[in-house]
């Protein structure tokens, strides 16, 4: 398992480097001279490059070259983290910010298959939940630091600690990881066959919107807390150490949850209505005093990690052992694709020179709009298939 943890170390750093950049912006646009709706679309370049290359690289990548793609990205992610602590000019900063989507998107594939090759059967779901465990722990609890330590010193320097984290993973890895067997290859015609699953398509559609509401307000994080109707708050940390905290104890109760009551569908419309409360009570509360911000920011943080268990779930019961993986890894996309429309819209908002403030109240009607879908098509679509409310069982059990 060390060298799963290793695997998982590199994790560590992709969620650490997807949204540390939302805390950044107001630091880097003032390095830059530049607006914070240009400086935003750091992260749009990011998670875009990310949604776009993890199933067309996974796809392309030859099945016995899993060793040699898996260096590969970390190799073009730490350089290109690298780049971003030298970038003399915001284009700059977006090529390279699009360069360590592209190998953080190709890596993390790679390392959720390695993980599962290196240890034996019995293991595996442990082994997975490492590769996941380093990745959400990189943004939930990774970001705080990251933007502590930038605080302290400068948003170069962060960037510089995520190029030393990919950094070592990659020499460990370079020296200690062997051949691993030949995956599975699945050609983009059968991932284009998941996707026209009614059910797949329903379910892909809400974490995509839910993305846009979560994910995408939180890439503008720093500049919606400091406008002036949500109380100009001068430092973010303690409030992204809420959501981050929040995001922790979602994601370890809903595991238990989704197995004790067997209703992923209804633990889905639960937590999509308290997003939507959640984000209309943050830019509310914030308004009357930015501390009693501090609930609905966890309970956002909460709710938006806890979202993805229950849906992967669905997916693997809509599709099974042999489509259910193909369409978690089109979640996943999902997901980053989300992020990127969402970060991409919040700084079309910025642009035309919107308070920060509305940008909570327009999260919550995409929250609102994925609470929908999944009312109507998702619900529709299972009821054409097997039951909504079913918990996938591990295999053999």
């Amino acid at each position: 398992m060390r060298l799963v943890h290793l695997l998982g170390l590199g994790a560590f750093a992709l969620g650490l480097d997807a949204y540390v950049t939302a805390g950044l912006l107001p630091a880097v646009a003032d390095d830059f001279n530049a607006s914070v709706s240009a400086t935003g679309q750091m992260v749009t370049a990011f998670t875009l490059a990310y949604a776009i290359a993890s199933p067309i690289f996974a796809t392309l990548l030859p099945p016995t070259r899993v060793r040699s793609g898996l260096l590969a990205s970390l190799g073009v992610f730490a350089l290109a983290n690298a780049g971003s602590a030298l970038a003399t000019s915001l284009p700059v900063l977006l090529v390279t910010r699009a360069f360590a989507g592209v190998g953080a998107g190709l890596y993390l594939a790679l390392a959720a298959s390695a993980a599962a090759s290196l240890v034996d059967a019995q293991r595996r779901g442990r082994a997975l939940a490492v590769i996941m465990g380093g990745m959400s722990s990189g943004t939930v609890l990774g970001v705080p630091l990251g933007v502590y330590i930038a605080e302290h010193t400068s948003w170069r320097m962060t960037l510089w600690l995520v190029t030393a984290i990919g950094a070592l993973t990659l020499a460990g890895l370079a020296a200690r990881l062997p051949v691993l067997p030949a995956s599975s290859s699945v050609s983009l015609r059968q991932r284009a066959q998941v996707v026209t699953d009614p059910r797949v398509a329903s379910v892909v559609g809400v974490s995509l919107l839910a993305a846009i509401a979560s994910l995408g307000l939180y890439t503008y994080f720093a500049p919606v807390m400091a406008s002036g109707a949500m109380g100009s708050v001068e430092g973010i940390t303690p409030y992204l150490w809420a959501w981050g905290i929040g995001g922790v104890v979602g994601s370890i109760a809903i595991g238990s949850l989704v197995d004790r009551t067997g209703r992923p569908y209804t633990l889905v419309v639960a937590i999509l209505a308290i997003l939507v409360v959640s984000l209309l009570a943050f830019r509310l509360a914030a308004s009357i005093t930015p501390l009693l911000a501090l609930i609905p920011i966890a309970v956002w943080g909460a709710v938006g990690w806890a979202l993805q268990v229950p849906q992967q779930n669905d997916l693997l019961a809509a599709r099974g052992e042999r489509g259910g993986p193909v369409a978690v890894a089109l979640n996943e996309s999902a997901l980053y694709l989300g992020s990127a429309i969402g970060s991409g819209l919040g700084g079309v908002a910025f642009a035309l020179n919107w308070d920060g403030s509305v940008l909570p109240l327009y999260a919550a009607g995409f929250a609102f709009l994925a609470l929908l879908l999944q009312l109507t098509a998702v619900r529709a679509a299972a009821k054409r298939g097997a039951p909504a409310d079913r918990v996938v069982e591990p295999a053999g059990s």
